[in-house]
């Protein structure tokens, strides 16, 4: 199997380090001076300064969350996850009362730097903490080969290390079923099933929602004699080495491009999540319980061409 660890990069805990270091400062200057920031903006100050104190320990302590985070993020996601919720929040919060009238607009000056500057970095930071999650927890398990294949049972009870003795296996593993590319996959595969199964290949589609889920997505695509395994903890995904996404691959121009302007999504449409949102997919050719072929996507919007990919197989 290949190496799949996924290391902590540097910019992690330095992004972590200066969101600490900026809001213990701008927690310390709102405590220290409540007015000054409405002198500025020539906003009125409120009659009662220990409210905007407050929130200046408020901040402050968010710092010292943010400095203990940085020292291994995929423990402390939680953290980072708080922190951009109430940096998601706040501007909604603000940006309502601004509309009504019950603030001026020019206060949303602090949103920049305060929210608006840390949404990426923080998005970021979540998806890979993930990564390394799932990395850590795959090797907890311990979770070989041929045990993720012995546990995995189509309906007719044959599990997929014993069936890949008797036919290769061409295991078609899905994102999620709200997503426009999991649709667009399946077509595909529907579409070239005679070709995969001319060369002997056993089709088997590996997802992470139910097995009632599963039937329905099936029978959308004429899939019903096809193979499945519900997948929800992901035994297979991890064990088969197919990664979460990063933030770059799961909203990268190609991910929007192929949405919208190729119109996949206008073509197969979406829904609400049945999985984990950040899983790719790919597709993986196991015969004699070991992996002859594999094609991990590096995209959302990857496309896999099963002919291609089968054709040399036998």
């Amino acid at each position: 199997m290949r190496n799949s660890t996924v290391n902590m990069p540097n910019w992690i805990p330095l992004i972590l380090r200066l969101a600490a270091i900026y809001n213990l400062l701008w927690g310390a200057f709102v405590i220290l001076f409540p007015k000054a920031g409405f002198e500025w903006l020539g906003i009125e100050a409120p009659n009662y300064p220990c409210i905007i104190q407050c929130l200046g320990m408020v901040i402050g302590v968010y710092g010292i969350g943010y400095w203990i985070a940085s020292r291994d993020a995929a423990t402390h996601w939680p953290i980072v996850l708080v922190g951009l919720l109430g940096k998601l929040f706040g501007p909604i919060g603000f940006v309502y009362n601004a509309w009504w009238g019950a603030l001026p607009w020019t206060m949303g000056a602090t949103i920049l730097t305060n929210d608006l500057l840390w949404w990426i970095p923080f998005a970021a930071i979540l998806i890979h903490a993930a990564r390394i999650h799932e990395t850590r927890r795959t090797t907890v398990e311990g979770l070989t080969l041929e045990r993720a294949l012995r546990t995995a049972v189509l309906q007719n009870g044959q599990n997929l290390f014993d069936l890949s003795f008797k036919s290769p296996l061409l295991l078609v593993c899905v994102r999620h079923f709200g997503c426009t590319y999991c649709r667009e996959t399946l077509s595909d595969l529907s579409k070239q099933m005679e070709q995969i199964q001319r060369v002997g290949l056993i089709p088997v589609v590996i997802h992470m929602g139910s097995i009632e889920q599963g039937n329905s997505m099936m029978q959308r695509f004429g899939l019903d004699a096809v193979g499945q395994v519900s997948d929800p903890d992901r035994r297979l995904f991890r064990t088969l080495e197919l990664p979460f996404g990063t933030l770059g691959q799961l909203v990268s121009i190609k991910t929007f491009w192929r949405a919208l302007v190729e119109g996949v999504v206008f073509k197969f449409g979406f829904g609400s999540f049945v999985g984990n949102g950040l899983q790719l997919a790919g597709t993986v050719i196991v015969k004699n319980g070991q992996v002859e072929r594999a094609i991990r996507h590096d995209s959302p919007a990857e496309r896999t061409d099963f002919a291609e990919l089968t054709c040399p197989v036998v």
